[in-house]
C-alpha cells in the first residue's frame, strides 16, 4: 500500500499563489506518474496536472496551463503543485494520485480509473 498525504491548502485572494505538497509513504516503483486532481462542490473531479518522475515530462489541463506548475522531489518522495494567478474557479478540494510504475502517457493521465492510490485531499479556496 501507498499512503498519499496532501498539504498546503488554504484560503487566498484572487491573483494570489499557493503551493501544494503531496508526500508519499513509499514508492513501489522507482518512477511513477503523479498527478493532481480537483473537485469543486457539484462538479465532477477533473485532472489538473501530471508528471512522470522518470523524465519529468508534464501535462496540464487547459484551465490551468501557464498558471500552475507540477514538480517532484524523488528523494523526499514528494510532488508539488505551484499555483499562481489563482482564480475563484480554482476553488476545490485538491487530491494527489499516482499510477505506480507507469509513465503518464498521452492520455493515460486523464483517466481517473488508472490511478491506484489517492490522498484525502486539501482544500483550496480562492476569494474574489
Amino acid at each position: 500500500q501507498v499512503q498519499l498525504v496532501e498539504s498546503g491548502g488554504g484560503s487566498v485572494q484572487a491573483g494570489g499563489s499557493l503551493r501544494l505538497s503531496c508526500a508519499a509513504s513509499r514508492y513501489i516503483y522507482s518512477y511513477n506518474c503523479m498527478a493532481w486532481f480537483r473537485q469543486a462542490p457539484g462538479k465532477e473531479r477533473e485532472v489538473v496536472a501530471a508528471i512522470y518522475t522518470g523524465d519529468d515530462s508534464t501535462s496540464y489541463a487547459d484551465s490551468v496551463k501557464g498558471r500552475f506548475t507540477i514538480s517532484h522531489d524523488n528523494a523526499e518522495k514528494k510532488v508539488y503543485l505551484q499555483m499562481n494567478s489563482l482564480k475563484p474557479e480554482d476553488t476545490a478540494m485538491y487530491y494527489c494520485a499516482t499510477i505506480p510504475g507507469r509513465a503518464c502517457g498521452a492520455s493515460r493521465w486523464t483517466r481517473e480509473y488508472d490511478y491506484a492510490y489517492w490522498g484525502q485531499g486539501t482544500q483550496v479556496t480562492v476569494s474574489s
